[in-house]
């Protein structure tokens, strides 16, 4: 596909999301309204969601596969003089898998919501906010200037504080604010650390600048601007101990809402890392890495230490904030890869990445159906006497669950494994100049991590698929159980392609990892030209 066919569908896939979110708040016209003008609008919303989806697959399909390290589809136009900041849009190895999973996660949800609507205020508001979310989202991937990227980094926390807000569960005005603030905080931070790249380094541009490898600052700029960076990142990441936001955010948000934050949102965090910090600030990442490593290992710990705690008989735990908690153990190990200043381990992280938004979406989307048909995530509940017990009242559904949490705890052959395995190996022998013994260290906490991740996803499975006062059939008491909807078409439809995709990349990993390690190569060796 020639240059300007790819310009084109990289600025198709930025601007629609938004344009459609501007349209999503206009009267439907007559003819376009079917059954009201609140079907019109999620019709609208599955509608500019799939054609961005389209457009994201044609630009995967047309990009250039023997040259994933050089920026492709590269749109390069003034902006503000002054200040030498330019719209510089472009796409490699590293950013292609993250705007696809975008995607499609923004497109199913979108789908799951028009048959499935989250109870609250006007679905005008609720389209026009997913769209505003996809299109930062989106743009965090694709603009190579870092006011650029902070601007799209920043565009994302107004829609999904207002999603959780007004369409979340319980608690969702405080789980809200805390995310806001966190996040608001963090960023504060990061733009003082960009800011101080920029200006220092002569250019905002993200090309040029890790082109450069930090060759115009001095090792103190890049201590601090490293480390500023690295707080904003790390809160969006979530870094342990700046995760605590995000139990009461997945928590209380609308069942898209978790989706998108655990499948899109949290990965904006690891990329800045790559995208930034490690080429940009390479003495700085060289002597943060073991501190890194070192708050990725205690996250994987306490991760799958706090689930654990979650998933035991008669502690009250709830399977959303269970599952909030992988999500800090899972990101633990894409850290780790990251600090590792290997290709393995940054190549593990970036797989990773994508196997996280995979499965833990679709374990989203599972305890949301969940949710609807047992009207409580309350494990105690759910494996009781009259819980779900879905392997006998619901097959495909439990069958669904337990594919979920087999894939998250890293079973060989699915997509969770090989991000874990590649980060560890990093670990093994990291980076000249880091201490081995140190991060052999972290290799076996990393490891011993993984046996807890299993122990907690087998009990879930245990308790939610069987239950824990099991009933045998002929006894009478079949009865107490009310009847419980297995996996309706439009469920089956949105999670089905998450399910495909999990077992793509577990089963044919050199599709994911030929995209991304002549990029991450390159990033590491000095620049993407």
């Amino acid at each position: 596909m020639n240059h300007t066919a790819l310009q084109a569908l990289l600025a198709a896939v930025v601007v629609l999301p938004l344009l459609g979110s501007v349209a999503a708040l206009l009267p439907a016209p007559p003819g376009l309204r079917g059954r009201g003008p609140d079907q019109a609008v999620l019709r609208h919303g599955v509608t500019v969601t799939g054609a961005v989806l389209a457009a994201a697959i044609a630009l995967a399909a047309g990009f250039d596969h023997d040259h994933p390290a050089r920026m492709q589809a590269q749109t390069d136009i003034g902006w503000i003089p002054a200040l030498d900041i330019r719209i510089h849009l472009g796409v490699d190895g590293v950013s292609l898998p993250l705007l696809v999973l975008t995607a499609l996660l923004t497109f199913l949800s979108a789908l799951y919501a028009y048959f499935n609507r989250p109870s609250g205020p006007s679905p005008k508001a609720f389209v026009a906010l997913l769209l505003l979310l996809e299109a930062g989202t989106l743009a965090s991937f694709a603009v190579l200037d870092l006011m650029l990227f902070f601007l799209a980094f920043e565009m994302v926390l107004i829609p999904m504080y207002f999603l959780i807000n007004r369409w979340g569960g319980a608690e969702r005005e405080r789980a809200a604010w805390r995310f806001i603030l966190y996040t608001l905080l963090g960023s504060v931070v990061m733009l003082l650390g960009l800011l101080l790249v920029g200006l220092k380094g002569g250019t905002f541009d993200m090309v040029a600048l890790a082109t450069d490898k930090g060759a115009g600052l001095s090792h103190t700029t890049q201590l601090i601007a490293a480390l500023a960076i690295l707080v904003g990142l790390a809160v969006k990441a979530p870094m342990w101990p700046l995760h605590s936001w995000l139990p009461d955010a997945h928590t209380a948000a609308p069942t898209v809402g978790s989706v998108l934050l655990a499948g899109v949102l949290l990965k904006m965090g690891t990329y800045g890392l790559v995208r930034i910090v490690l080429p940009m600030t390479p003495e700085a990442a060289h002597t943060y890495a073991p501190y890194l490593a070192a708050f990725a290992v205690v996250g994987i710990i306490y991760g799958s230490l706090a689930c654990l705690a979650l998933a035991r008989t008669g502690a009250k735990g709830d399977l959303k904030r269970l599952i909030a908690y992988s999500s800090v153990g899972h990101m633990g190990f894409v850290l780790l890869g990251i600090a590792t200043l290997t290709p393995t381990g940054v190549n593990g992280a970036l797989f990773a990445n994508i196997a996280h938004g995979l499965i833990t979406g679709l374990l989203f989307f599972l305890v949301g159906a969940l949710k609807d048909r047992s009207g409580t995530t309350d494990l105690d509940q759910l494996s009781g006497t009259s819980g779900a017990a879905l392997y006998g009242r619901a097959p495909r559904l439990g069958g669904l669950l337990a594919f979920g949490a087999v894939a998250s705890l890293g079973l060989p052959g699915l997509a969770g494994f090989w991000g874990e395995m590649l980060a560890m190996f990093g670990a093994f022998d990291p980076a000249d100049g880091l201490s081995r013994p140190a991060f052999l260290t972290y290799t076996a906490l990393a490891g011993f991590g993984t046996l807890l991740t299993a122990a907690y996803m087998l009990v879930v499975v245990r308790r939610v698929c069987m239950g824990d006062h099991p009933i045998e059939p002929g006894t009478g008491t079949e009865a107490e159980r009310p009847a419980l909807a297995d996996v309706h078409g439009y469920e089956f439809a949105a999670w089905s392609p998450l399910v495909a995709l999990t077992v793509l990349a577990g089963l044919w990993p050199a599709v994911l990892l030929g995209l991304t390690d002549p990029a991450v190569q390159q990033l590491l060796a000095g620049g993407n030209r």
